[in-house]
């Protein structure tokens, strides 16, 4: 295989570009940039969740950019256009850390000569990528927002406590009436990338579905806060988040594929505009972005981040999801253990209308607009 080119001019909106950065070691980042043309602007960082790409900001970059910042959007480690790290299974998952990301983020910004950052943005699993830079390099990093994903705080360091997360609960759902299991623990198989990657309807319709199914266009996202961490509680989420025992992702959104009519009238996601995701992920296949949910239940990992346990993040923030993004309660308590202790200087939360997971692709002018409010006085 080739070089990689960077991706294509008549794919982005105007003033927007793509190019290769070498940031640590043999990681090499695809980036888009808005607002380069001046030196000295304060910069934007916007980190992207799964199954996404830098691609994914691409509705709100303009907007930044035209408000005077510099806006810097990564295909992250594992993801894209970016090379030079191991995405086999068999590679090391603790590589895909947590700490490992946030050198990623430090690293690009040296790599661009750029001092710090007026923000760092993050989305999905980026929303907890930017909440560790926040909280570990406030001097570099000097705002956050955090979007459809909660922070609530650095792991707990006490004797007994146990792992927790997925893997803690995965007896208990799979004891239930109806087997469930939890769609993180999926992700950590080794089948969960050939399941999408080489699925039968092919990796485009998947992701058309994927993509609907949890966005505000799937009518029966209407999410609500959950009692608790327990079987019963998790299982009322949809089934793209604690999916049947003996269905894959593939097979769990399948069912839900939009028809034609509904396609074609989908404004924030066109099918071009798709193709780009799918044409990624045919190439690399989804493993790169699977190895970071194997290292956030990494036991190694784990150990790493209870170092920070109690510490906050200290700067300003803000949160930002879809009014139909079941991310917002997917951890039942860490929505409000963000406001109440993760973040001690919460500036707002917002749940914007006629927006589910993907909320700055399906509502980007909402988006840009609270975005640029705090942006401009994140004090």
């Amino acid at each position: 295989m080739g070089a990689l080119a960077p991706l294509e001019a008549g794919r982005l909106p105007a003033g927007v570009r793509s190019r290769f950065v070498p940031v640590v070691g043999p990681l090499t980042m695809h980036v888009l940039e808005a607002g380069f043309e001046t030196p000295g602007r304060p910069c934007v960082l916007l980190l992207h969740g799964f199954p996404e790409l830098a691609y994914s900001w691409r509705r709100v970059m303009p907007a930044l950019a035209a408000a005077g910042f510099h806006v810097v959007a990564p295909d992250q480690r594992g993801y894209g256009r970016t090379t030079g790290s191991d995405t086999s299974y068999d590679g090391d998952v603790h590589a895909f850390g947590m700490l490992a990301l946030v050198r990623d983020a430090l690293g690009l910004l040296a790599s661009l000569e750029i001092a710090a950052a007026h923000a760092v943005v993050g989305h999905d699993f980026g929303s907890l990528v930017a909440a560790w830079c926040a909280l570990l390099r406030p001097d570099m990093f000097r705002s956050v927002v955090l979007m459809s994903a909660p922070f609530g705080g650095p792991p707990a360091l006490r004797p007994g406590a146990p792992a927790g997360g997925a893997a803690a609960i995965d007896r208990q759902l799979a004891a239930l009436p109806r087997p469930r299991k939890h769609y993180q623990l999926y992700y950590s198989t080794r089948d969960a990338n050939a399941d999408m990657w080489r699925c039968p309807q092919g990796v485009h319709a998947f992701l058309r579905a994927y993509f609907h199914h949890k966005s505000a266009d799937w009518q029966e996202n209407r999410p609500f806060r959950l009692e608790s961490w327990s079987a019963e509680e998790l299982a009322r989420m949809p089934t793209y988040y604690i999916m049947d025992r003996d269905r894959n992702m593939a097979q769990t959104v399948a069912p839900e594929m939009p028809g034609a009519a509904a396609i074609a009238g989908c404004r924030w996601l066109p099918d071009d505009a798709l193709r780009v995701y799918s044409t990624e992920y045919e190439r690399t296949g989804f493993q790169g972005g699977l190895q970071w949910y194997r290292a956030m239940a990494d036991a190694r990992t784990i150990a790493e981040l209870q170092v920070f346990s109690g510490r906050t993040i200290d700067v300003p923030s803000m949160f930002i999801a879809g009014r139909s993004d079941w991310g917002v309660y997917q951890n039942p308590g860490a929505f409000e253990a963000m406001q109440a202790t993760a973040c001690t200087r919460m500036q707002a939360c917002h749940l914007i209308e006629g927006a589910g997971h993907w909320v700055q692709q399906e509502q980007p002018e909402a988006v840009h607009q609270v975005l640029l409010a705090f942006l401009r006085h994140p004090a």
